[in-house]
């Protein structure tokens, strides 16, 4: 990545890590995840909305179901739904924490009180459970109100780093006033930002199994090509307008693993020390340490790679494009389900 600095720290410096020793670059897994999610947003996959506001959402819903109902009748019927769920809202109908809801449950949940004068706590909090969009089957829920309420995530992801070391550099910046006389010197405003240059490593893991129990098998293969795509395709927009810093990944590896997930970033453990760029090297070693998982975990049902054609890799199975990969996954993927769907 290029000068960048698309996730920043209490101090509004990149964010960093240490490990091998030396300072990296780091994205934080929620500033990813983040990015994903307007990914979805922008491609038109089923997202729900994080929000204080969930009792609002619903009384909007009841609303426009029921064009008898006021805003004060509608929230006093949302405040009964909440309180059937054990979520606890206060004095401005607002949750403690924010709560993610899909709108498949906003839609059914006012659909149920529209239908029932009195309100059943199981019903309720079944329907709260049932009709997940694809970021809470993957991101997960956490209601502490009431833990029954609770989605568990399908998807994991790493805070991204850098396969080298990083050293801080600073832009010095100045900002002349539009209106200030040609005769005045100095700036208006002046400042520093600091920022840096890297090559990550990215990695996320995907429980194909708890998708499919969180969205439904045929929906979960399509979930998970969506959130391949959306964890390739998206960035988090820090600085974004100041660097201009969106870029594609030079190199994908993708596997399909019938044990467990293995992150790959021991790697790196070790820097990458070059003086011609760190793409090529990082594609080695991250190749090498690959090769050296298999004498600890089973191989692969799949190894696919998607690499620019400026380097080289020595995985036998690649293709020439995103879509041909996420074909693949697909294919795969269907064999898994349709496995695991007759074993069960």
């Amino acid at each position: 990545m290029p000068s960048s600095n698309i996730n920043r720290d209490d101090t509004g410096a990149p964010k960093t890590a240490l490990y091998g020793g030396v300072t990296r670059s780091r994205v934080s897994s929620q500033s990813w995840k983040r990015a994903m999610r307007v990914s979805f947003k922008q491609s038109g996959v089923d997202t729900g909305t994080r929000t204080k506001e969930a009792a609002k959402l619903l009384a909007n819903k009841l609303m426009s179901l029921d064009s008898s109902l006021d805003e004060k009748a509608a929230l006093d019927k949302t405040s009964e739904v909440f309180k059937a769920a054990s979520i606890k809202l206060d004095k401005n109908n607002e949750t403690g924490a924010l709560l993610l809801v899909s709108p498949g449950q906003i839609e059914k949940l006012a659909q149920y009180v529209i239908d029932h004068d009195e309100l059943d706590k199981k019903e309720v909090k079944k329907v709260l459970k049932t009709d997940n969009s694809l970021d809470l089957a993957l991101f997960g829920r956490m209601v502490a109100d009431n833990p029954e309420l609770n989605v568990e995530g399908s998807a994991q992801v790493a805070h991204a780093i850098s396969t080298h070391e990083v050293v801080p550099e600073f832009d010095y910046y100045t900002a002349l006033d539009d209106l200030q006389s040609e005769d005045t010197t100095g700036a208006a405003m002046l400042g520093t930002i600091e920022f840096n240059s890297s090559t990550l490593y990215r990695y996320a893991n995907l429980n194909v199994n708890e998708l499919a129990h969180n969205l439904g098998s045929s929906d979960a293969i399509k979930g998970a090509t969506d959130f391949i795509k959306a964890f390739l395709l998206s960035m988090p927009t820090g600085k974004q307008n100041t660097f201009a810093n969106k870029t594609l990944p030079n190199y994908v590896m993708v596997t399909i693993r019938p044990d467990t997930p293995v992150n790959l970033v021991s790697a790196f453990e070790a820097p990458v020390n070059s003086k011609n760029g760190y793409v090529q090297s990082s594609i080695n070693k991250l190749e090498a340490e690959y090769s050296a998982t298999l004498s600890f975990v089973a191989k692969p049902s799949l190894t696919v790679v998607l690499a620019n054609h400026q380097y080289e890799s020595k995985q036998s199975d690649q293709v020439d494009n995103l879509a041909d990969l996420l074909n693949e996954v697909t294919t795969e993927l269907t064999k898994v389900v349709q496995d695991e769907n007759t074993n069960n």
